[in-house]
């Protein structure tokens, strides 16, 4: 079958809008009617060179949509069920798996390179091979995806909605409850405002923290992390450390999570110096894996106890904390639908991500057409 798809095929360049070939789902894989896919920056890291992957790749790894067809084996999912897609799949059975560690599944290994496993590519194109961002692929119309990758919601849920639960939500979310594990009355500090961190916000909130303090440049996003849980919200580091040291009288915060685009090894002194005794530091944004952004004094370490913890989704377990997010959201706990600023077609990808990287929008979501 043919699928419309917005596809990178040389870093730096800007997203092409392809029509492409879908083979029809083998043993373990299922055909997904994708409705909807979130604008996540990870992609800009695909696109701009960031994170290198096999290209031509279609793009978009927070997806959701309608199962429409299922290959041979497979049990997770039916034709008709509404599915939210996990960024890293989880197979159940693999060392972390098996010990509640979904999101370090072996079959992530994978990700950057798009293909199922086998090195299976189901999508062809004028290129040849077309991988699919995190074996998903959600800025296509069609994809032909692993049961692994996906977890049945409830018929009555917003798909515009849920679907920021792929990727975006948990991984700030779990970086809060999750690896540094707020307990209540903690003082947290969370740098970067974007999809993730204002869900690290959400999470701290959420855990029962006493002063959840914000911090990022631009005026709307904090703005957005007051109205969702922050207590204090700073355009920059040094003002944000002096209020925390006041607020504390001296102890510090208990955890500082960094959700910035880019990590640079300056966030990462920022995070550190703003946690005080046994303090965690929780390191979610990213960089190129070449770039050095740690330097920091291990004997201040050690004599403080300070831990330098990597957060990959949160540490969150998908096919738990999918559902678990979910049920806060129809409860009210956590806000889904504040979170998003804006829609776009498949063909307004580009503008998409540009709104993105000015800062324009707290979450931005593409509206699949299949008119």
């Amino acid at each position: 079958m043919k699928t419309k798809a917005a596809v990178v095929y040389e870093t730096g360049k800007p997203i092409v809008i392809e029509e492409l070939d879908l083979d029809k789902p083998q043993a373990g894989e299922v055909l997904i009617r994708y409705t909807h896919a979130g604008l996540c920056h990870s992609d800009v890291h695909i696109a701009h060179g960031d994170l290198e992957a096999r290209l031509p790749m279609v793009l978009g790894h927070e997806g959701a949509g309608v199962i429409e067809e299922v290959g041979p084996g497979v049990t997770r999912v039916k034709p008709g069920d509404r599915v939210v897609c996990s960024f890293i799949p989880n197979c159940g059975t693999c060392r972390y798996c098996s010990t509640g560690r979904q999101s370090i599944c072996d079959m992530g290994a994978t990700i950057l390179e798009g293909y199922l496993p086998g090195e299976r590519f189901p999508i062809t194109g004028p290129a040849g091979q077309y991988g699919a961002m995190c074996m998903l692929g959600t800025f296509s119309q069609y994809g032909v995806i692993h049961q692994n990758s996906v977890v049945k919601v409830d018929d009555d849920l917003s798909l515009e909605s849920a679907v920021l639960v792929g990727c975006g939500v948990p991984t700030g979310f779990g970086s809060a409850v999750n690896t540094a594990a707020v307990k209540a009355g903690d003082t947290v500090v969370v740098y970067g405002i974007g999809g993730i961190g204002i869900n690290a916000v959400q999470g701290a909130r959420l855990a029962g923290a006493k002063y959840v303090v914000a911090v990022d440049p631009l005026e709307n996003k904090r703005e957005a992390a007051l109205q969702l849980g922050a207590t204090h919200a700073f355009a920059d580091a040094g003002s944000a450390l002096a209020e925390v040291t006041n607020l504390t009288r001296g102890q510090l915060a208990d955890s500082a999570i960094l959700t910035q685009g880019l990590v640079t090894a300056e966030n990462v002194t920022d995070g550190f110096d703003v946690i005080g005794k046994g303090g965690v530091l929780v390191l979610t944004g990213l960089n190129k894996l070449t770039e050095p952004t740690i330097q920091l004094s291990g004997a201040v370490t050690t004599l403080f106890r300070k831990t330098i913890k990597g957060s990959l989704f949160g540490d969150c377990n998908p096919t738990y904390d999918i559902p678990r997010i979910l049920g806060l959201y129809q409860k009210g706990d956590i806000k889904l639908d504040e979170l998003i600023t804006r829609t776009y077609t498949l063909e307004q990808v580009n503008e998409g991500y540009d709104d993105l990287l000015n800062g324009a929008n707290i979450r931005g979501v593409v509206v699949h057409d299949h008119s």
